[in-house]
This record gives structure tokens, sequence and C-alpha cells, in this order.
């Protein structure tokens, strides 16, 4: 995949994240596309669906696994908004999905928002047996724009910290 391309694809994440301010939710956004064609889409839900696992990725991921062929998981790119965390590290690494790329890196959010995990995707990846080919961070400042001021809130805190 292009250089072009996965730009194209980080913008569209982008774009999916801020449609998840509109509905309440974290913004990130996630896409995966195989073969230069959208297959799927993931929204981050953490508030509305009050489920600490409704990551972006995490939602695209339960979709993928029940929609996607194995060939296709294993040929095809996940886009992130933001570097995926450790969770959805690992189920990306179950599904197979061999190339991720992502907008912002986990320690620059890290600044920015509260209760989180921060641990690099590339550090979950080297634990894996397979080679999962890691791109990122790619337009940093684009992805970065929607989170700034977004954390200042205390409400904007994923549910964990409340039990969950």
């Amino acid at each position: 995949m292009s250089g072009d391309a996965d730009r194209r694809w980080i913008r569209h994440c982008i774009v999916l994240a801020r449609e998840c301010i509109e509905a309440g939710d974290h913004p990130f956004g996630a896409a995966f596309v195989y073969e230069g064609r959208l297959l799927l889409e993931g929204r981050n839900s953490v508030c509305t669906d009050w489920d600490p696992t409704a990551h972006g990725e995490m939602n695209l991921l339960r979709k993928a696994s029940k929609e996607l062929k194995p060939e296709q998981l294993a040929g095809g790119t996940l886009y992130s908004s933001m570097e995926p965390c450790a969770m959805c590290a690992g189920a990306i690494h179950w599904l197979g999905i061999r190339r991720v790329v992502y907008g912002c890196g986990a320690e620059r959010l890290a600044g920015f928002a509260k209760n989180r995990l921060t641990l690099s995707c590339r550090e979950v990846f080297a634990t894996s047996e397979r080679e999962i080919k890691v791109v990122g961070p790619l337009l940093e400042e684009e992805a970065m724009k929607l989170h700034d001021g977004f954390w200042d809130n205390d409400d904007k805190e994923a549910p964990g910290i409340y039990g969950f």
C-alpha cells in the first residue's frame, strides 16, 4: 500500500473519530481495507454503550471476526486514528491481521486522556509469533486535533474508573 493511500485512510479514520464526538463518545475511529477497498469501519462507543472495551478498533474487530475470511484479515490493513491500545493490539494479533497503520501515538495521547494503559502496539506485537507490520504515527498532528481540549472535563473518562 502506498503512502498516499495510507494517508487517505488515516484521514477517513479521523472523520470517523469526529463522528464519535458528535455521538457522545471518545474520538477514535478505525477502518479495515483489503485490496484498496473499505470493508469495515469501527467507531468508539465506550460512553454510549457504557462498555470500556468498545474501542473503535474492537468494534471493528468484532465485526471482522464474523464477516471476513482469514486471507482477507491477513492481507488487509487495519487503520486507526490513534495507536491501538494493548487490548486492541492483542485482538489484532488473534485475528491474524498483519498490517496496522495509525495516526497518533499512544505516548502523545497519554498526555491528554485519563485512565490510559499506555503500551505501544509495537511492544505487544513484538511478543507475537506472527510478523505484524506497523506504520505510524502518520498525520499525527491532524489526528491529535480532535483531542485538543476534549479530555479537559472529568466526564470524559472511560467507564473503567466507575468499576467496570
